[in-house]
C-alpha cells in the first residue's frame, strides 16, 4: 500500500486537473489518493476518468482557527453530500470570496485592475491569497510570489485584508458529521514553538481529533520525529501526503514523502475504524 493523502486540483491553489493528479499519482506507484482541496470538494463531484486504476479517498482541507493561529484540518473518507459539511465550505467559499473583492478594492486604490476578471477565469472554488500573487505576477506587478506577499498580501501589505476563520472544533466535529477523520495537516509548518505545538495536539485531542501529519513533502526528519512522538503520545492516527500542487514546485511531487517509521505505522490512518476507500 502506498497512499498520498494530501494533494490539491485547480479547484483550490492547485495547477492540474483531478484526472491529472490521478495520472501522475498511478505514474509514481501510488494505490490510495486523496484529493484534499481547500474548502472545497468539486473534484469528488466531476467524475475522474481517468482513476479507475487507483482508490480515490474522499476527502477536504478546510482552514480553521486555533488560538488566533490558522490551522489547515484535513477531513478524510467524508460523505461529501454530507448538508453540514456542504454548508460549512459554503460559507467558507463566500467568506474567501468576499475577501478578494476586499483585497482587489484594495488593489485598485494602489493603481493595480483586473483582479476579479483574472478569478472569475478560473476553475477555482475556494480562492487564496495564492491566486491574488499569481494574478500579480502575471500581470507583471511583481517579479515573484514571494514579493507580492511582502508587498501586498502579508500583515504589513498594502492589499492585506485580515480574516477570521472557523474555530478548529467546529472544522472537526463538521468532519465527523460527515462520517469523516479529522487530521492536522503538516502541523510543522505552523509558526508555533514546542511548547505551543504540543498544547495545539492536545488540545486537538481533547476536541475530538482523530490524527495528524507526520510525513509530508517539506518535514525535516527531526521534526517528523517530533511528530510521530506526539501522536503515540496523545493516542493519535498518524497520516501521510505529498501536498503536491504543482509539477514546478520540485520540492514535492505525488507519493513523495518521507517513509514513517515501522512503530507509527501500527498507528496509520488505514488502520482507523472509520478509514474507507470509495
Amino acid at each position: 500500500m502506498k497512499p498520498d493523502l494530501h494533494c490539491h486540483s485547480y479547484y483550490s491553489d492547485g495547477a492540474h486537473s483531478p484526472d491529472f493528479l490521478c495520472r501522475r499519482a498511478i505514474e509514481n506507484g501510488v494505490t490510495h489518493l486523496a484529493i484534499t482541496d481547500h474548502d472545497c470538494i468539486e473534484a469528488l463531484i466531476k467524475p475522474m476518468d481517468d482513476c479507475y486504476e487507483i482508490q480515490i479517498i474522499t476527502g477536504v482541507e478546510i482552514s480553521c482557527e486555533w488560538e488566533t493561529q490558522e490551522i489547515h484540518l484535513v477531513g478524510l473518507c467524508i460523505e461529501h453530500e454530507n448538508s453540514q459539511l456542504i454548508s460549512l465550505l459554503k460559507q467558507q467559499q463566500r467568506a474567501r470570496y468576499s475577501r478578494m473583492q476586499a483585497m482587489d478594492e484594495l488593489l485598485v486604490k494602489n493603481g493595480i485592475n483586473g483582479l476579479q476578471d483574472y478569478l472569475n477565469r478560473l476553475p477555482c472554488k475556494a480562492f487564496t491569497r495564492s491566486h491574488v500573487a499569481d494574478f500579480l505576477l502575471s500581470s507583471g506587478k511583481v517579479k515573484n510570489k514571494q514579493k507580492a506577499f511582502k508587498q501586498f498580501l502579508g500583515k504589513r501589505g498594502k492589499a492585506y485584508v485580515p480574516f477570521q476563520w472557523q474555530s478548529m472544533v467546529r472544522a472537526i466535529k463538521t468532519v465527523q458529521a460527515a462520517s469523516g477523520i479529522a487530521v492536522i495537516a503538516h502541523p510543522g509548518r505552523y509558526p508555533l514553538s514546542r511548547l505551543k505545538l504540543e498544547l495545539l495536539i492536545n488540545q486537538f485531542k481533547q476536541m475530538g481529533g482523530d490524527a495528524i501529519e507526520v510525513s509530508y513533502g517539506s518535514v525535516q526528519p527531526k521534526m517528523q520525529k517530533k511528530l510521530e512522538n506526539l501522536a503515540e503520545k496523545h493516542s493519535l492516527y498518524v497520516s501521510v501526503g505529498s501536498d503536491f500542487h504543482n509539477v514546478e514546485a520540485h520540492w514535492t511531487d505525488i507519493g513523495k514523502y518521507p517513509q514513517v517509521s515501522s512503530s507509527s505505522i501500527k498507528n496509520a490512518i488505514w488502520n482507523h475504524p472509520r478509514w474507507h476507500p470509495l
